[in-house]
């Protein structure tokens, strides 16, 4: 379980595919604090630690992994959000993560907002997954507030801080970015779709 907090932005050092699989090296601050089989959301993606060298970790992403979320997209010298797993007793800043992506999104718009930024993404609302207004919505890992929620799109309102502590600032028209959607909002997903 994750809080969608981002820690730490890692930078991708290098991609080695073996077969079906990707292995990913990150150097990131917090790899002297890591160990072996230790979970870490990468772009909200829970992934093991495999193996540490000094400053670089790395972590290994199968097939359904790859399918599913924007990591095969991923190149090297990219920006990775990172969270380490939430600790029992530990504030509950954010809102309950799984690490488990539902489905990517694009990004659609940016605007400038006197100070912030308003980012509007689309996704494929045929996969059932839907949000809710002021609900919580997890994009690569950061736990954000959803805005303009309609059926396919929704936007979310990013602090100069957010902007400058994720990976956010390197967005474009185009990026594809991973969802996670809040458990609240897939449960009334679930109940629409068995409605209909």
């Amino acid at each position: 379980m994750f809080t969608g907090i981002i820690e730490d932005m890692g930078v991708v050092s290098n991609l080695k595919e073996e077969l079906d699989n990707l292995h990913i090296s990150i150097k990131s601050n917090i790899t002297t604090e890591l160990k072996i089989d230790q979970s870490v959301a990468h772009n909200g993606v829970c992934l093991t630690v495999v193996n540490i060298n000094d400053d670089e970790y790395t972590v290994t992403a199968i097939k359904e992994t790859l399918d599913k979320t924007s990591l095969n997209t991923l190149k090297i010298n990219d920006k990775v959000n990172l969270e380490r797993a939430m600790k029992l007793g530990d504030r509950l800043d954010g809102h309950i993560v799984q690490g488990h992506v539902d489905q990517t999104a694009t990004c659609t718009k940016i605007e400038e907002a006197n100070g912030s930024w308003v980012f509007t993404f689309a996704y494929d609302a045929s996969l059932n997954n839907m949000t809710i207004e002021k609900g919580s919505i997890t994009i690569n890992g950061t736990s954000l507030t959803v805005v303009n929620s309609k059926k396919d799109t929704f936007s979310v309102a990013i602090i100069p801080y957010t902007y400058n502590h994720t990976n956010f600032n390197t967005f474009k028209i185009g990026t594809t970015v991973n969802l996670e959607f809040d458990v609240l909002g897939k449960y009334v997903a679930k109940l629409v779709s068995l409605n209909k």
